[in-house]
């Protein structure tokens, strides 16, 4: 049996504070490409395709992060799991802060991308698992509020250090946050259901008294994580499990959420829009600025979701995000083919890029990851959360890689993506409202319950 140290009689501020920490690793990763990019394209004179390659080459590493990150959350648990992420990202940060070439730049990528994707599909199920039902929502959220003040942090750097070309201090910035949350993590508890589920009861009932304080009746806690258990050990989670039966809808709307997450062009701004800026006539460090304008804005909205999301449901701000992104991306097309001022058109496009993040921080932002670690039953959590990582990645991975390419002026350029990612949310709209339930103000537990007897697969008494 694993055995874990007592719960310390901690905040629920602490606890939620260190547990979202790792969202600010998966920022900043994220978001400092985006300024590394214009130094060393020139220092390296990468192509297009290069640069693709080293944006990509973070969501491969992802990608097998994410792919082991089933087996290492039901072995070690979710807080030890994240404890083994922050250790890889800075041996893999300091790999690429000393890079000397562009291969050996790609490969350190591809490690910390290894922690990113551990971390990325285990804090959302972190903090599900400790979160009450009536705030699990906005518990979920906060992981998005530290990923996008991890890329504002990331943008914010870039500007401080562009003057001088620091790209490699740049990339070392990663190290904080890694070793901040590797130290939190140390004094904080494992999740009630993994501990339920491995045998730590009393261990469990201490740590529901830490997080949830007075707002849980414990022996009914217990009662429900014992039913739900019972239930889902018939047998072991296998991935093709997670394509039939009760679970096979619930993996629909999951991967629905992770593909359109990265394909409604998200991170193309993120990662190329001081780039994009430069190409259309911008000064380097202008372009720099923009991208901190662009970073606060993500931070702000973000951070506004939270006092909404348990209140206006998962669903309605989906599709209000992405009619807002589908306005703004045409608009923003027009734009680039339209004006040819470079001053006019650049302040044009700042503008609805700060609109459409407005859009995607209300929707698809916060809530993707806050339901896809809703939706899946206890007994497929973790693999469906480390299948949805892997396609996640994968889907970021594919618009980082192409959007040099199609973005480059001999093909598709600006303008042209700009009516493709459009496009993509027009589509994302109609699936979203065919295929994506309502999970708000329910526990996990009801999910799951509710899903089974919706299904014909209800418990025998």
């Amino acid at each position: 049996m694993t055995q874990t140290a007592p719960a310390r009689h901690i905040g629920r501020t602490t606890l939620y504070f260190f547990g979202a920490l790792g969202g600010i690793l998966f920022g900043y990763d994220l978001g400092v490409i985006s300024g590394v990019l214009p130094f060393i394209g020139k220092l390296w004179a990468l192509t297009s395709w290069d640069k693709g390659v080293i944006t990509a080459s973070l969501s491969v590493g992802a990608i097998v992060g994410a792919l082991f990150s089933s087996r290492t959350n039901e072995a070690l648990g979710r807080r030890r799991t994240i404890m083994v992420a922050a250790g890889i990202v800075i041996v893999g940060t300091l790999a690429a802060s000393f890079s000397p070439t562009f291969v050996l730049l790609v490969l350190s990528r591809l490690v910390i991308g290894l922690g990113i994707g551990l971390s990325s599909s285990t804090v959302p199920t972190y903090l599900s698992e400790l979160a009450p039902a009536k705030w699990r929502g906005a518990m979920g959220a906060l992981n998005q509020i530290f990923i996008v003040l991890g890329i504002l942090i990331a943008f914010l750097v870039s500007y401080w250090l562009g003057p001088i070309s620091a790209w490699r201090w740049m990339f070392a910035g990663a190290i904080v946050p890694a070793a901040v949350l590797l130290a939190g993590l140390v004094f904080l508890p494992e999740t009630p259901r993994w501990l339920v589920k491995n045998g730590q009861e009393d261990e469990a009932r201490r740590v529901l008294a830490s997080a949830h304080g007075n707002t849980v009746n414990l022996d009914e806690e217990i009662a429900t994580i014992h039913e739900v258990i019972r239930l889902d050990t018939e047998e072991k989670p296998r991935i093709r499990d997670l394509f039939s039966g009760f679970v096979r809808p619930m993996l629909v709307v999951a991967l629905l959420l992770a593909i359109g997450q990265q394909f409604s062009g998200v991170n193309a701004i993120n990662a190329y829009f001081p780039t994009m800026l430069i190409g259309l006539g911008f000064a380097t460090q202008a372009a720099l600025l923009s991208g901190v304008l662009l970073g606060v804005t993500k931070f702000l909205f973000t951070a506004w979701v939270v006092f909404v999301v348990d209140r206006w449901g998962r669903k309605p701000l989906l599709l209000i995000g992405n009619v807002i992104m589908v306005l703004t991306l045409v608009a923003a097309g027009l734009v680039v083919l339209n004006v040819h001022d470079t001053g006019t058109r650049g302040l044009l496009m700042l503008v609805m890029m700060v609109l459409y993040l407005v859009g995607y921080e209300l929707g698809w932002g916060a809530v993707v990851w806050v339901m896809m670690s809703e939706v899946f039953p206890l007994k497929y959590r973790a693999t469906g959360m480390g299948v949805s990582s892997v396609v996640l990645w994968a889907a970021t991975g594919i618009v980082s890689a192409v959007f040099p390419i199609i973005s480059d002026p001999k093909s598709l350029g600006i303008g042209g993506s700009m009516f493709l990612f459009a496009g993509v949310n027009v589509v994302l709209f109609v699936l979203t409202k065919w295929l994506v339930p309502e999970t708000k103000g329910r526990t996990l537990e009801q999910i799951e319950l509710d899903l089974r007897a919706r299904q014909g697969v209800a418990a025998k008494s």
